[in-house]
């Protein structure tokens, strides 16, 4: 009989796909490809949210785990309960609402438009029938859609493929982030950031739905975080 409950219980867990969870690991997703917020940097996932999310862990008492996967994927992973929460540069929308709950803002982001040093393109008007790269599943990707019915639009998983787009003339121009397109433009001087700023959102970072207890305790270290002055220079620092 223990041994026919034991393989019930097995199947059970198989067919749930449920895992066991270490209550003494925060698990934070994230997708590092996002300057100065989260990037690798000598092998290892450091920025802005990950100094911020070590704050949290460190306030629960816990060890904080980093995960790095595709931006499309944080909301799943969060509802699914394989992470516990995600930080990447996210905006605060109604619809990301609809699936997860988001703590308080953290930063206002600048959204500008990357385009190649010699492009015939000189103001936002300009761009509303061209091919227009973001990084999918992004802000950028749901205002281009809302905004430039005529574009074209190219959406990347990652960031840097949509770099070497813009470089390589298969797209007009790149909508994304302010701090992380400075980086991009540094690296590559062939490649410049249009004057002026496109549009403006706010961040938050995302817990599963109904998990009150952990949005407040985030929250509690972003109040900190920011009336202290610690969120801003740590912008200043993992933007020089």
């Amino acid at each position: 009989m223990k041994r026919v409950l034991f393989c019930c219980f097995i199947c059970l867990f198989l067919v749930s796909g449920c895992s066991f969870k270490d209550d003494n690991k925060l698990i934070l997703v994230t997708e590092a490809g996002f300057a100065p917020y989260e990037f690798y940097q000598n092998g290892e996932i450091v920025g802005v949210d990950i100094d911020i999310a070590k704050e949290i862990a460190k306030e629960l008492g816990k060890e904080l785990v980093v995960k790095d996967v595709s931006f499309d994927f944080l909301i799943n992973e969060v509802k699914s309960g394989k992470a516990d929460f995600a930080a990447a540069g996210i905006s605060i929308t109604d619809e990301r609402k609809k699936q997860v709950d988001f703590t308080d803002e953290y930063t206002v982001s600048n959204q500008v438009v990357v385009v190649k040093q010699d492009s015939s393109i000189t103001s936002f008007d300009e761009i509303s029938n061209k091919k227009i790269a973001v990084q999918l599943g992004t802000v950028a990707d749901l205002y281009v859609s809302d905004n430039y019915p005529d574009a074209t639009l190219v959406q990347h998983k990652k960031y840097l493929s949509a770099v070497e787009d813009v470089k390589a003339d298969k797209v007009d121009c790149l909508i994304m982030d302010e701090l992380p397109a400075k980086e991009i433009v540094k690296a590559n001087s062939e490649l410049k950031i249009m004057d002026g700023v496109l549009f403006q959102d706010r961040y938050g970072m995302i817990v599963k739905k109904g998990n009150d207890k952990l949005r407040k305790q985030i929250n509690k270290v972003l109040k900190r975080l920011i009336d202290d002055g610690t969120i801003e220079n740590l912008v200043l620092k993992y933007s020089e």
